[in-house]
C-alpha cells in the first residue's frame, strides 16, 4: 500500500472527514486508491454512485468499517447454510454493533422469515442508517441503544434460533505479527458471546464473528473451546493478507 493511499484511509478513519458525510467522488476516490475500485463501497446491493443518487450517506469512518456487499454476502450464505441445517425454524438475527447495517440486510436477505434487529449506540451513524435504511424500505430494525438493552429485551423472544451476527470495533487488536486477538477488541469478543450465551440460555444460539485471516491463534482456541460446534471461513476477495472471513460457533446445538 502506498503512503498517499495509507494517508487517505487515514483521514476517513482518524482525520477531519472521519466524522463527516463523504461526497459520492470521496466514496469513489477511496476505493479506486485503496483497493483499485471505485464501487468497493457497495452496500445495500448497490455501488456508490446508485445508493447516493438514492439519497444515502456515509460517514468517511462508516465507508471504511463497514462490511462491504461481496462480504456481507458471502457471511450472509454461511450464516443460512448452518441455520437452517435443522431445517426451517423461526429465527431472531441480532447484530449488537450494526453501523451501516449492511451484513444485517445481508443475513436477513438469506433468512427471508427471520426477524431482524441492528444496535448502534453512536447517535451520528444511527441517524445516518435508520435514514439509508428507511430511504431503501429496506426489513432491517435499527435501534439507538447499546447491544445489552436489546438483548435483555428480547431474551423471551420466542424464536426457537438466535442468531448474532459479532463485529465490534477492532481497535488495537489487530498486529501484522499476531494477527486479530479476538481477545482484545473493543469490548472482547468472548465477553459479549459470554453475555449473548447467558441472555439466551437455553435457546439455540449461532454466533458469526467477522475475522481477519490472520487470527491469534490462542484467541481463537479460547473462543472455539466455548461452543459445541464450529467452523471458520475465510474469503478470497482481497488481495492475500488483506482478507477477512466469519467464524461460526453454535451453543445448545449441533448442525446435522
Amino acid at each position: 500500500m502506498s503512503h498517499h493511499v495509507a494517508y487517505d484511509r487515514g483521514l476517513l478513519l482518524h482525520g477531519a472527514k472521519r466524522n463527516s458525510v463523504l461526497e459520492l467522488w470521496e466514496v469513489e476516490r477511496y476505493g479506486t486508491e485503496s483497493y483499485g475500485d471505485p464501487d468497493y463501497v457497495s452496500i445495500y446491493g448497490l455501488p456508490p454512485r446508485d445508493w447516493y443518487v438514492k439519497g444515502i450517506r456515509l460517514l468517511g469512518r462508516t465507508a471504511v468499517e463497514c462490511t462491504r456487499d461481496e462480504l456481507a454476502d458471502a457471511i450472509g450464505r454461511d450464516i443460512a447454510a448452518v441455520a437452517t441445517k435443522p431445517g426451517p425454524v423461526p429465527s431472531l438475527v441480532i447484530d449488537p454493533f450494526a453501523g451501516s447495517g449492511n451484513t444485517l440486510y445481508w443475513i436477513l436477505r438469506h433468512l427471508p422469515e427471520a426477524r431482524g434487529v441492528g444496535c448502534e449506540l453512536d447517535t451520528a451513524v444511527f441517524q445516518l442508517t435508520a435514514r439509508n435504511v428507511e430511504a431503501l424500505s429496506l426489513p432491517v430494525t435499527v435501534v439507538n441503544s447499546d447491544y445489552l438493552t436489546v438483548v435483555s429485551r428480547e431474551a423471551t423472544a420466542a424464536e426457537d434460533l438466535i442468531v448474532a451476527f459479532i463485529a465490534p470495533p477492532w481497535g488495537e487488536a489487530l498486529s501484522k505479527d499476531s494477527g486479530l486477538d479476538l481477545r482484545r477488541t473493543q469490548p472482547p469478543i468472548p465477553e459479549i458471546v459470554a453475555n449473548l450465551q447467558h441472555a439466551f440460555g437455553r435457546k439455540r444460539l449461532l454466533c458469526a464473528i467477522q475475522v481477519y485471516e490472520l487470527i491469534d491463534p490462542d484467541s481463537l482456541a479460547e473462543l472455539q473451546s466455548g461452543f459445541d460446534w464450529s467452523a471458520l471461513r475465510i474469503y478470497d476477495l482481497n488481495l492475500p493478507g488483506q482478507n477477512h472471513g466469519v467464524f461460526l460457533g453454535t451453543k445448545g446445538w449441533v448442525p446435522n
